[in-house]
Protein backbone atom coordinates (compact mmCIF):
# COMPACT_ATOMS: atom_id res chain seq x y z
CA UNK A 1 0.00 0.00 0.00
CA UNK A 2 3.03 2.28 0.05
CA UNK A 3 2.71 2.94 -3.67
CA UNK A 4 -0.94 4.01 -3.54
CA UNK A 5 -1.72 7.06 -5.64
CA UNK A 6 -2.36 10.35 -3.89
CA UNK A 7 -5.77 10.55 -5.55
CA UNK A 8 -8.19 11.65 -2.82
CA UNK A 9 -11.16 12.47 -5.01
CA UNK A 10 -12.67 11.69 -8.38
CA UNK A 11 -14.42 13.88 -10.94
CA UNK A 12 -17.80 12.72 -12.21
CA UNK A 13 -19.26 13.57 -15.61
CA UNK A 14 -22.10 16.08 -15.80
CA UNK A 15 -25.22 15.47 -17.85
CA UNK A 16 -24.04 17.93 -20.51
CA UNK A 17 -21.56 20.73 -21.15
CA UNK A 18 -24.16 23.31 -22.20
CA UNK A 19 -25.88 24.88 -19.19
CA UNK A 20 -29.38 24.91 -20.73
CA UNK A 21 -29.20 21.23 -21.67
CA UNK A 22 -27.72 20.36 -18.28
CA UNK A 23 -30.60 22.17 -16.57
CA UNK A 24 -33.19 20.41 -18.74
CA UNK A 25 -31.74 16.95 -18.09
CA UNK A 26 -31.37 17.62 -14.38
CA UNK A 27 -35.00 18.68 -14.11
CA UNK A 28 -36.10 15.67 -16.15
CA UNK A 29 -34.22 13.19 -13.94
CA UNK A 30 -35.41 15.01 -10.83
CA UNK A 31 -39.02 14.65 -11.97
CA UNK A 32 -38.46 10.95 -12.64
CA UNK A 33 -36.95 10.64 -9.17
CA UNK A 34 -39.90 12.35 -7.47
CA UNK A 35 -42.39 10.28 -9.50
CA UNK A 36 -40.54 7.12 -8.47
CA UNK A 37 -40.64 8.11 -4.80
CA UNK A 38 -44.34 8.96 -5.00
CA UNK A 39 -45.33 5.76 -6.81
CA UNK A 40 -43.38 3.51 -4.47
CA UNK A 41 -44.55 5.42 -1.39
CA UNK A 42 -48.17 4.88 -2.45
CA UNK A 43 -47.53 1.14 -2.79
CA UNK A 44 -45.83 0.93 0.61
CA UNK A 45 -48.66 2.87 2.26
CA UNK A 46 -51.60 0.94 0.83
CA UNK A 47 -50.00 -2.51 1.23
CA UNK A 48 -49.30 -1.68 4.86
CA UNK A 49 -52.70 -0.16 5.74
CA UNK A 50 -55.03 -2.45 3.78
CA UNK A 51 -55.37 -5.81 5.54
CA UNK A 52 -56.56 -7.45 2.31
CA UNK A 53 -53.10 -6.86 0.82
CA UNK A 54 -51.22 -8.68 3.58
CA UNK A 55 -50.34 -11.56 1.25
CA UNK A 56 -46.97 -12.89 -0.01
CA UNK A 57 -47.33 -11.12 -3.37
CA UNK A 58 -47.79 -7.70 -1.79
CA UNK A 59 -45.21 -8.43 0.89
CA UNK A 60 -42.59 -8.73 -1.85
CA UNK A 61 -44.02 -5.72 -3.70
CA UNK A 62 -43.65 -3.62 -0.56
CA UNK A 63 -40.04 -4.75 -0.14
CA UNK A 64 -39.35 -4.05 -3.82
CA UNK A 65 -40.79 -0.54 -3.46
CA UNK A 66 -38.63 0.20 -0.43
CA UNK A 67 -35.59 -1.07 -2.31
CA UNK A 68 -36.42 0.96 -5.43
CA UNK A 69 -36.64 4.16 -3.37
CA UNK A 70 -33.19 3.43 -1.95
CA UNK A 71 -31.76 2.36 -5.31
CA UNK A 72 -32.67 5.52 -7.20
CA UNK A 73 -31.75 7.72 -4.20
CA UNK A 74 -28.14 6.49 -4.31
CA UNK A 75 -27.42 8.15 -7.67
CA UNK A 76 -30.02 10.61 -8.94
CA UNK A 77 -30.21 13.33 -6.22
CA UNK A 78 -26.44 13.79 -5.99
CA UNK A 79 -26.06 13.65 -9.79
CA UNK A 80 -28.72 16.36 -10.25
CA UNK A 81 -27.17 18.57 -7.57
CA UNK A 82 -23.68 18.09 -9.01
CA UNK A 83 -24.90 18.89 -12.50
CA UNK A 84 -26.81 22.02 -11.44
CA UNK A 85 -23.97 23.38 -9.28
CA UNK A 86 -21.26 22.14 -11.64
CA UNK A 87 -19.56 20.52 -8.64
CA UNK A 88 -18.30 17.23 -10.04
CA UNK A 89 -15.99 16.11 -7.23
CA UNK A 90 -16.59 13.05 -5.06
CA UNK A 91 -14.22 11.70 -2.41
CA UNK A 92 -12.74 8.21 -2.65
CA UNK A 93 -14.77 7.21 0.41
CA UNK A 94 -17.95 8.65 -1.08
CA UNK A 95 -17.24 6.88 -4.35
CA UNK A 96 -16.72 3.58 -2.53
CA UNK A 97 -20.01 3.98 -0.66
CA UNK A 98 -21.85 4.75 -3.89
CA UNK A 99 -20.38 1.68 -5.61
CA UNK A 100 -21.35 -0.49 -2.63
CA UNK A 101 -24.96 0.71 -2.43
CA UNK A 102 -25.52 0.57 -6.19
CA UNK A 103 -24.30 -3.04 -6.30
CA UNK A 104 -26.26 -3.93 -3.16
CA UNK A 105 -29.54 -2.48 -4.44
CA UNK A 106 -29.13 -3.88 -7.96
CA UNK A 107 -28.33 -7.41 -6.77
CA UNK A 108 -31.14 -7.50 -4.17
CA UNK A 109 -33.59 -6.12 -6.76
CA UNK A 110 -32.70 -8.92 -9.16
CA UNK A 111 -33.14 -11.54 -6.43
CA UNK A 112 -36.50 -10.07 -5.36
CA UNK A 113 -37.71 -10.06 -8.97
CA UNK A 114 -36.78 -13.76 -9.17
CA UNK A 115 -38.68 -14.55 -5.97
CA UNK A 116 -41.70 -12.62 -7.25
CA UNK A 117 -41.64 -14.62 -10.49
CA UNK A 118 -41.61 -17.81 -8.42
CA UNK A 119 -44.51 -16.47 -6.35
CA UNK A 120 -46.57 -15.88 -9.49
CA UNK A 121 -45.64 -19.33 -10.84
CA UNK A 122 -46.86 -21.08 -7.69
CA UNK A 123 -50.02 -18.93 -7.56
CA UNK A 124 -50.95 -19.78 -11.18
CA UNK A 125 -49.59 -23.31 -11.61
CA UNK A 126 -49.91 -24.72 -8.08
CA UNK A 127 -52.74 -22.73 -6.46
CA UNK A 128 -53.67 -25.45 -3.96
CA UNK A 129 -50.12 -25.56 -2.57
CA UNK A 130 -49.70 -21.78 -2.55
CA UNK A 131 -50.61 -21.14 1.14
CA UNK A 132 -48.30 -23.95 2.26
CA UNK A 133 -45.27 -23.02 0.13
CA UNK A 134 -45.53 -19.22 0.30
CA UNK A 135 -46.06 -18.96 4.04
CA UNK A 136 -44.97 -15.92 6.05
CA UNK A 137 -41.82 -17.58 7.39
CA UNK A 138 -40.70 -18.50 3.85
CA UNK A 139 -41.28 -14.92 2.67
CA UNK A 140 -39.23 -13.45 5.53
CA UNK A 141 -36.43 -15.99 5.09
CA UNK A 142 -36.11 -15.44 1.33
CA UNK A 143 -36.10 -11.66 1.81
CA UNK A 144 -33.39 -11.86 4.48
CA UNK A 145 -31.40 -14.26 2.29
CA UNK A 146 -31.62 -11.76 -0.60
CA UNK A 147 -30.40 -8.92 1.62
CA UNK A 148 -27.51 -11.01 2.94
CA UNK A 149 -26.53 -12.13 -0.56
CA UNK A 150 -26.62 -8.52 -1.74
CA UNK A 151 -24.38 -7.42 1.15
CA UNK A 152 -21.84 -10.13 0.37
CA UNK A 153 -21.93 -9.41 -3.37
CA UNK A 154 -21.54 -5.65 -2.91
CA UNK A 155 -18.82 -5.94 -0.25
CA UNK A 156 -16.83 -8.42 -2.34
CA UNK A 157 -16.75 -6.27 -5.49
CA UNK A 158 -16.32 -2.95 -3.69
CA UNK A 159 -13.39 -4.25 -1.68
CA UNK A 160 -11.84 -5.92 -4.72
CA UNK A 161 -12.10 -2.68 -6.73
CA UNK A 162 -10.73 -0.26 -4.13
CA UNK A 163 -7.70 -2.42 -3.35
CA UNK A 164 -6.41 -1.30 -6.76
CA UNK A 165 -4.08 1.64 -7.34
CA UNK A 166 -5.54 4.65 -9.15
CA UNK A 167 -2.68 6.55 -10.75
CA UNK A 168 -4.10 7.62 -14.10
CA UNK A 169 -6.80 10.23 -14.68
CA UNK A 170 -9.28 10.76 -11.84
CA UNK A 171 -12.15 11.61 -14.24
CA UNK A 172 -14.91 8.98 -14.08
CA UNK A 173 -16.80 8.75 -17.39
CA UNK A 174 -20.13 8.39 -15.61
CA UNK A 175 -22.57 10.50 -13.57
CA UNK A 176 -22.02 8.18 -10.59
CA UNK A 177 -19.26 5.84 -9.45
CA UNK A 178 -19.35 2.38 -10.98
CA UNK A 179 -16.81 -0.41 -11.23
CA UNK A 180 -16.21 -0.44 -15.03
CA UNK A 181 -15.34 3.27 -15.00
CA UNK A 182 -13.02 2.83 -12.03
CA UNK A 183 -11.22 -0.12 -13.61
CA UNK A 184 -10.36 2.10 -16.58
CA UNK A 185 -8.57 4.50 -14.21
CA UNK A 186 -6.48 1.86 -12.46
CA UNK A 187 -2.83 1.28 -13.29
CA UNK A 188 -2.89 -2.07 -11.43
CA UNK A 189 -3.48 -5.41 -13.11
CA UNK A 190 -7.28 -5.56 -13.35
CA UNK A 191 -7.54 -9.03 -14.91
CA UNK A 192 -8.58 -10.75 -11.68
CA UNK A 193 -11.12 -8.00 -10.94
CA UNK A 194 -12.61 -8.24 -14.42
CA UNK A 195 -12.71 -12.04 -14.21
CA UNK A 196 -14.46 -11.95 -10.82
CA UNK A 197 -16.92 -9.38 -12.15
CA UNK A 198 -17.62 -11.50 -15.22
CA UNK A 199 -18.14 -14.76 -13.34
CA UNK A 200 -20.32 -13.27 -10.62
CA UNK A 201 -22.41 -11.20 -13.08
CA UNK A 202 -22.98 -14.17 -15.38
CA UNK A 203 -23.68 -16.45 -12.40
CA UNK A 204 -26.15 -14.18 -10.60
CA UNK A 205 -27.58 -12.20 -13.53
CA UNK A 206 -27.76 -15.11 -15.94
CA UNK A 207 -29.08 -17.49 -13.30
CA UNK A 208 -31.83 -15.11 -12.18
CA UNK A 209 -32.80 -14.29 -15.77
CA UNK A 210 -33.11 -17.97 -16.73
CA UNK A 211 -35.09 -18.64 -13.53
CA UNK A 212 -37.50 -15.75 -14.27
CA UNK A 213 -37.97 -16.74 -17.92
CA UNK A 214 -38.61 -20.39 -17.03
CA UNK A 215 -41.14 -19.33 -14.40
CA UNK A 216 -43.06 -17.24 -16.91
CA UNK A 217 -42.82 -19.91 -19.60
CA UNK A 218 -44.54 -22.32 -17.20
CA UNK A 219 -47.10 -19.64 -16.38
CA UNK A 220 -47.78 -19.07 -20.09
CA UNK A 221 -48.17 -22.80 -20.74
CA UNK A 222 -50.70 -23.01 -17.91
CA UNK A 223 -52.55 -19.87 -18.98
CA UNK A 224 -52.84 -21.16 -22.56
CA UNK A 225 -55.01 -23.97 -21.21
CA UNK A 226 -57.51 -21.45 -19.83
CA UNK A 227 -60.56 -21.40 -22.14
CA UNK A 228 -61.39 -17.68 -21.88
CA UNK A 229 -59.46 -15.39 -24.23
CA UNK A 230 -59.97 -12.45 -21.88
CA UNK A 231 -58.26 -14.28 -18.99
CA UNK A 232 -55.38 -15.28 -21.25
CA UNK A 233 -54.96 -11.72 -22.49
CA UNK A 234 -54.98 -10.40 -18.94
CA UNK A 235 -52.27 -12.86 -17.87
CA UNK A 236 -50.10 -12.04 -20.90
CA UNK A 237 -50.51 -8.28 -20.39
CA UNK A 238 -49.28 -8.73 -16.82
CA UNK A 239 -46.35 -11.08 -17.44
CA UNK A 240 -44.86 -9.62 -20.64
CA UNK A 241 -44.08 -6.17 -19.13
CA UNK A 242 -42.37 -7.89 -16.19
CA UNK A 243 -40.07 -9.76 -18.54
CA UNK A 244 -39.38 -6.60 -20.56
CA UNK A 245 -38.30 -4.62 -17.47
CA UNK A 246 -36.05 -7.45 -16.31
CA UNK A 247 -34.60 -7.76 -19.83
CA UNK A 248 -33.84 -4.01 -20.03
CA UNK A 249 -32.37 -4.06 -16.53
CA UNK A 250 -30.10 -7.04 -17.20
CA UNK A 251 -29.14 -6.27 -20.80
CA UNK A 252 -28.09 -2.66 -20.10
CA UNK A 253 -26.27 -3.65 -16.90
CA UNK A 254 -24.53 -6.52 -18.68
CA UNK A 255 -23.30 -4.30 -21.51
CA UNK A 256 -21.87 -1.78 -19.03
CA UNK A 257 -20.27 -4.31 -16.69
CA UNK A 258 -19.11 -7.06 -19.04
CA UNK A 259 -17.67 -5.32 -22.09
CA UNK A 260 -13.92 -4.77 -22.12
CA UNK A 261 -13.53 -1.94 -24.67
CA UNK A 262 -11.80 1.03 -22.99
CA UNK A 263 -12.69 3.48 -25.77
CA UNK A 264 -16.46 3.62 -25.47
CA UNK A 265 -18.36 6.88 -25.84
CA UNK A 266 -19.22 8.64 -22.56
CA UNK A 267 -22.77 9.41 -23.69
CA UNK A 268 -23.29 5.72 -24.52
CA UNK A 269 -22.10 4.64 -21.06
CA UNK A 270 -24.32 7.19 -19.35
CA UNK A 271 -27.37 6.23 -21.41
CA UNK A 272 -26.93 2.54 -20.62
CA UNK A 273 -26.49 3.36 -16.93
CA UNK A 274 -29.79 5.24 -16.96
CA UNK A 275 -31.50 2.09 -18.22
CA UNK A 276 -30.29 -0.09 -15.36
CA UNK A 277 -30.18 2.44 -12.50
CA UNK A 278 -33.13 4.80 -13.09
CA UNK A 279 -35.62 3.19 -15.47
CA UNK A 280 -36.40 -0.01 -13.46
CA UNK A 281 -37.24 1.80 -10.18
CA UNK A 282 -39.33 4.28 -12.21
CA UNK A 283 -41.29 1.61 -14.11
CA UNK A 284 -41.70 -1.02 -11.39
CA UNK A 285 -44.52 0.81 -9.55
CA UNK A 286 -46.45 1.17 -12.83
CA UNK A 287 -45.92 -2.36 -14.09
CA UNK A 288 -46.09 -4.36 -10.88
CA UNK A 289 -48.67 -2.44 -8.89
CA UNK A 290 -50.36 0.67 -10.23
CA UNK A 291 -51.85 -1.40 -13.08
CA UNK A 292 -53.13 -3.81 -10.44
CA UNK A 293 -56.87 -3.61 -9.70
CA UNK A 294 -56.47 -4.44 -6.01
CA UNK A 295 -53.87 -1.70 -5.54
CA UNK A 296 -56.16 0.83 -7.23
CA UNK A 297 -59.05 -0.16 -4.98
CA UNK A 298 -56.82 0.09 -1.92
CA UNK A 299 -55.65 3.57 -2.96
CA UNK A 300 -59.27 4.69 -3.31
CA UNK A 301 -60.05 3.30 0.15
CA UNK A 302 -57.13 5.15 1.73
CA UNK A 303 -58.10 8.42 0.01
CA UNK A 304 -61.76 8.09 1.04
CA UNK A 305 -60.76 7.20 4.60
CA UNK A 306 -58.49 10.24 4.87
CA UNK A 307 -61.24 12.54 3.48
CA UNK A 308 -63.81 11.08 5.88
CA UNK A 309 -61.50 11.46 8.89
CA UNK A 310 -60.84 15.12 8.00
CA UNK A 311 -64.57 15.87 7.83
CA UNK A 312 -65.46 14.09 11.05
Amino acid sequence: MANVSLVTEFLLEGFAEVWELRLLLSMWFLMMYLATLLGNLIIITVTTIDQNLHTPMYFFLRNLSILDMCYISVTVPSACINSLTNNRTISVTGCGMQVFFVLFCASVELLLLSIMAQDRYIAVCQPLHYPVIMNHLFCVQTTLASLLSGLIYAALHTGNTFRLTFCQSNVISQFFCDIPSLLKLSCSDTFSSQLLLLLSAVGMGGGCFIFIVLSYVRIFSTVMKIPGKEDRGKAFSTCVPHILVVSVFLSSGSVVYLRHSPNTEIIEDMLLSVFYSIVPPFLNPVIYSLRNKQIKQAVHKVILRSIYSEKY
